[in-house]
């Protein structure tokens, strides 16, 4: 394997410590949660504690101020593990930027240390029924009304939705004028016309709460517009390249991992008195996977890089979703394969991690989408 440089000795400190920590408090339980449709609340006060929720926050608002490189640690044990219950890198990655780089001193200063502690858990609301990867079509409405707005509207698929004590919600301010006329609001869970719907079921992820958001004459205060009026879309497209950079660290990630549970199980599970590990077939499988993550792993490290350095453009990131959730993909079906019959048994972790991960080719814009911005930059 390529050495990794991206990382210092005192990133693989850190990650150790993630390690240590998720592997006592969420592997024994993360099969309980698959089952209840969320995690236990209590892992993300326990998590705040240990300093791995929003590392990027200011000291000046409770965080220690680091740059991406601690929530990609977070993010890659999560998923190296399969605890895709933990809706941390949500909240950590995408959610906090918002505030710390948009949110007036008043926001920050409201949520940015319960975030830190895990007292605070945070969403954000885009994808509506109507409306997902195109996010200028998004119908859910905040009229001005004196000092206040009024929002009314729906979202669905909205992870941490059950969970979640304050969303972002993406607005139409001014339907008139197209993506100049969206705005983002903070809107905290409990506020009158405020309600949410039922946890969805979904075919993977079965521990992580997603639900459908609905707004009905929801009043929230003027300072909570995050930012300014109209600059939403802005905004969105502005963050996006990090939440799709999230995205590829934990597709590569998970995709390691596979590979690691597979290569383990050949050498183990025998077939017609020999070891799979044996067949030419499984060798030269193994062979194309470990390359296929190779690649990825490598163009990953250096794309994380330049996002620490400010310099990951919006085609560059659609191609690191792109390429690393396919990747991901293909290397699950065909380590799910090698498993044989086992394989498609929930108890194995190939199991839960091919269910898993097909959403990944999904949110934060489809990969047809990734495929569309990459090609307009090309023409």
């Amino acid at each position: 394997m390529i050495p990794r440089t991206v990382y210092e000795p005192e990133h693989e400190m850190f990650r150790d410590s993630v390690r240590r920590f998720l592997e006592k408090e969420a592997v024994p339980f993360h099969g309980d949660w698959e089952k209840a449709g969320q995690i236990d609340r209590a892992l993300w006060k326990k998590a705040g504690a240990q300093g791995f929720l929003c590392p990027t926050v200011p000291e000046a608002f409770g965080g220690v101020g680091a740059d991406f490189r601690y929530n990609a640690i977070v993010d890659e044990e999560v998923a190296r593990l399969g605890l895709t219950g933990i809706g941390f890198g949500l909240h950590s990655d995408i959610v906090a930027p918002y505030l710390i780089h948009h949110g007036s001193e008043f926001l920050k200063e409201k949520y940015l240390p319960g975030m830190v502690s895990g007292d605070i858990v945070t969403a954000i609301a885009m994808t509506e029924p109507a409306a997902g990867s195109d996010l200028q079509g998004v119908k859910t409405t905040a009229v001005r009304d004196g000092d206040h707005y009024l929002i009314n509207g729906s979202k669905t698929f909205i992870t941490n939705g059950q969970l979640a004590d304050m969303v972002i919600v993406v607005c139409k301010t001014d339907p008139a004028a197209g993506a100049n006329g969206t705005s983002l609001f903070v809107v905290d869970a409990g506020v009158e016309g405020f309600s949410k719907g039922q946890n969805l079921e979904k075919i993977g992820m079965k521990a992580q709460d997603t639900s459908e958001l609905f707004f009905q004459d929801v009043r929230v205060p003027q300072e909570n517009l995050l930012g300014k009026a109209g600059m939403g879309f802005a905004y969105l497209m502005q963050e996006l390249p990090q939440e799709r950079l999230s995205v590829g660290v934990n597709a590569v990630a998970n995709a390691e991992a596979a590979l690691e549970w597979t290569t383990e199980y050949v050498r183990e599970r025998e077939a017609f008195g020999k070891p799979l590990a044996k067949f030419q077939n499984t060798r030269f499988k193994l062979a194309e996977l470990a390359t296929e993550v190779s690649v990825a792993r490598t163009f990953l490290d250096r794309c994380l890089d330049l996002h620490i350095q400010g310099q990951l453009d919006v085609p560059t990131a659609a191609q690191v979703k792109l390429w690393c959730t396919d990747m991901q993909c293909r290397v699950l079906d065909e380590c799910l394969q090698l498993h044989g019959g086992y394989g498609y048994m929930w108890e194995y972790p190939i199991a839960r991690a091919w269910a898993d991960a097909r959403v990944q080719r999904i949110y934060a814009g489809t990969n047809e989408i990734m495929k569309e911005i990459i090609a307009r930059s090309l023409v």
